[in-house]
């Protein structure tokens, strides 16, 4: 089952506190942020992710690129993101199992439920992003914790003959 995150950039920065406080430091720093977190939530989730931002606010961006399996467009001039989005949605509808829509603008909610997709607050995404990342701490802890030696990877025959070999007690 296909399932497509569709993130309005500027609206979850503007909601998050982490990348709200970044923006005050530059807009283009708290853009990568935001990017690098979907990254790893898309590396986690499996979902495709697409992250539009408005052009307007981003002079001498490229139109779009990609980090990871993360996909980053900038609206043209003339169009908004929101715009964008809905096209996006509109398009995607008919071939795409479940589309969502991660922004807190609700008329952009109401657009979007309108032509098919599901909504996601930025609170709620952000929360999804607190989660996968819980869970890849757990994963990565359990990992570090069992032992990977070349003993625990042997069956007991050959880890006698092994362990008679370092003796130097062969037959």
């Amino acid at each position: 089952m296909r399932e497509v995150l569709i993130v309005d950039g500027y609206n979850i920065i503007g909601a998050w506190s982490q990348l709200a406080e970044s923006k005050k430091e530059s807009l283009e720093l708290a853009r990568d942020q935001l990017v690098g977190i979907l990254t790893e939530f898309q590396s986690f989730t499996g979902m495709e992710v697409i992250v539009v931002f408005d052009a307007h606010l981003a002079a001498g961006a490229r139109k779009q690129y990609q980090s990871g399996k993360v996909q980053v467009y900038f609206s043209k001039e003339d169009e908004t993101a929101d715009e964008m989005i809905e096209r996006f949605v509109h398009e995607m509808e008919k071939r795409t199992s479940h589309i969502y829509v991660a922004t807190s603008d609700l008329v952009e909610q109401q657009v979007t439920f309108g032509e098919g997709a599901l909504r996601i607050s930025a609170r709620e995404l952000e929360q999804r992003v607190i989660e996968a990342r819980k869970s890849i701490r757990k994963e990565v802890d359990k990992l570090e914790k069992k032992r990977n030696t070349l003993g625990d990877q042997l069956n007991e025959e050959v880890a006698e003959i092994f362990e008679k070999w370092r003796r130097k007690d062969i037959d």
